[in-house]
This record gives structure tokens, C-alpha cells and sequence, in this order.
């Protein structure tokens, strides 16, 4: 690789990436077992020459997938976006893709000046198990009882101690967390849990999930997410929900930032179902 020269200049780009997670341990780096960053780390700086760290927005666990994660990279290296996107795009395996790549102010960070990260979960509720979609989607035979989850998941909204619904290997050093809103919604066959907060703790959504699972089998009641949450005990809450479902849908940046992104290309036409 070239050697860097004192004075070259360096440039902040923003980029959004588009993934499915079944074939990865989550988004960070690991050893010994394959990442989305790796994946991606390994394409960019294939095209920049030089060794590249990208940060996203949030860590996705083992499974989840994403449609607009925003991260960042810092490099010496220029080349027009439409090259960097084609570049890169290349060189990366069929499940992970580049929608947008975008020059930042040198103070973005994709992860510490985001306020806001939103998720859908994917519940497809029907007797038969789906073949196109596998994975894609968590698949729930039995009939759910979508009235009193959405009485549950209207509790999720505000500020809370999540304590009950983070994992207990989560490495967040307080449980506190402000969800801006929490629908719940049904579009044919399938159930969409649609969230946003300022952060997430590990595994916080799944769990969720887990709980509103159990409300709409009826084998909790619906202010059951509220008992439970008081307790601020995980073992008392129910199994955490599967990956397939979860999908990180975007982040979101103070207004000088937000205008110079590009807009949240349109996700797959299933994902993309109305609240």
C-alpha cells in the first residue's frame, strides 16, 4: 500500500448498507467467525489502498439484517462516490450492498451523533411455514392475538429502566433508555413491530418481542410488560425472540447532519408494509 504522506488530507464518508445477517455473527468484528464490518472493512479498503475501520450506527446481533445502516469510514484515499460505490459493490459478497455513500463533515460519527435508531421486526403469523422468506422473517404458526399486544406494546413508549429486557451479557453501563414510539401493526399475514429510541441495549428488541409473543398467546397478560419491566429482571421475562425477524431500518442525525444525508432508499416492497 502506498504510504501516507503528513500533510495528505483525509475525508469522512458516510454510507448506508443494506444486508442480510443469516450468514454473519452480527455486525462487529470477531475473531475466528465472520462479521458484517470485516465484510465490509476488507471491500472498502481494497478500493481506498489503505486500511479502513468502518463504524455503524448500531451492533446487530447474530442473524439480524439490516436496510439502511448508516456508518462511516475515515481515509486518505479520494474517489468520486459513484466510484466508491461501484468499487466496493464489487468486491463485497451477494448479501451485503452499498445504497448511498456520502462526504460528511470531519466531526460526523455515525455511531455517538446519531439520536435516534429505529427497527422493524417481521412476524409472518400463518400455519405454514414460508420458503422464500426463510429467514427473513420469524414465523409464528399459531394464531396471535394482536389486540393485546399492541395494549402491551403501547406501555413500551417513554422513558424506562429496561433492565428486564436486555441480555445479561449486554455491556451498557446504565439500562435507561427513551423509545419515541412503539406500533404494532398487522398487514395481511404479516405482524409489523415498528421502534425507535435514542438507543439500544443487547438483544432489547428481541426480548421485547419475546414478551409480546407470550401476550398474544395468551399466556401473559397484556400488563404483564409492565410487571415485568418494574422488576428489572431478566429472568423473569420470557424467551428472547429470534433474529430472522429484525431489521435495523435507519438512524437518524441532528438537522445539519440529517440534511446532507441522503433520504432512506425504499426497503424491499414486504418490508416496507404501512403503519
Amino acid at each position: 500500500m502506498n504510504a501516507a504522506q503528513p500533510d495528505t488530507p483525509t475525508y469522512t464518508l458516510a454510507l448506508a448498507i443494506e444486508f442480510l445477517g443469516t450468514n454473519y455473527r452480527g455486525w462487529q468484528r470477531q475473531k475466528d467467525v465472520l462479521g458484517v464490518q470485516e465484510a465490509l472493512e476488507k471491500a472498502i479498503s481494497t478500493v481506498a489502498n489503505e486500511p479502513v475501520e468502518v463504524i455503524a450506527a448500531g451492533r446487530t446481533d447474530a442473524g439480524v439484517h439490516a436496510s439502511n445502516m448508516i456508518a462511516h469510514f475515515v481515509t486518505r484515499a479520494y474517489r468520486p462516490a459513484h466510484n466508491w460505490l461501484r468499487g466496493v459493490n464489487s468486491l463485497l459478497p451477494d448479501d451485503i450492498a452499498l445504497r448511498w455513500i456520502q462526504p460528511m463533515p470531519a466531526d460526523f460519527h455515525a455511531r455517538f451523533s446519531a439520536i435516534a435508531r429505529r427497527y422493524r421486526y417481521i412476524t409472518l403469523n400463518q400455519a405454514a411455514r414460508p420458503a422464500i422468506l426463510n429467514h427473513q422473517v420469524t414465523h409464528i404458526y399459531e394464531p396471535l392475538d394482536l389486540a393485546a399486544m399492541q395494549l402491551a406494546a403501547a406501555d413500551i413508549t417513554g422513558t424506562h429502566d429496561f433492565s428486564s429486557y436486555r441480555a445479561a451479557a449486554c455491556q451498557s453501563n446504565q439500562p435507561i433508555r427513551t423509545v419515541s414510539h412503539a406500533k404494532l401493526f398487522a398487514h395481511g399475514a404479516f405482524l409489523v413491530f415498528d421502534i425507535q429510541a435514542n438507543g439500544f441495549l443487547h438483544h432489547m428488541v428481541r426480548n421485547l418481542m419475546g414478551t409480546l409473543y407470550a401476550i398474544g398467546r395468551h399466556e401473559l397478560e397484556p400488563t404483564a410488560f409492565l410487571t415485568i419491566l418494574a422488576k428489572k429482571d431478566r429472568t423473569i421475562a420470557p424467551p428472547t425472540a429470534s433474529g430472522d425477524g429484525l431489521y435495523f431500518i435507519n438512524a437518524y442525525y441532528p438537522e445539519h447532519y440529517q440534511q446532507l444525508l441522503p433520504p432512506a432508499p425504499l426497503t424491499p416492497l414486504w418490508l416496507n408494509l404501512p403503519d
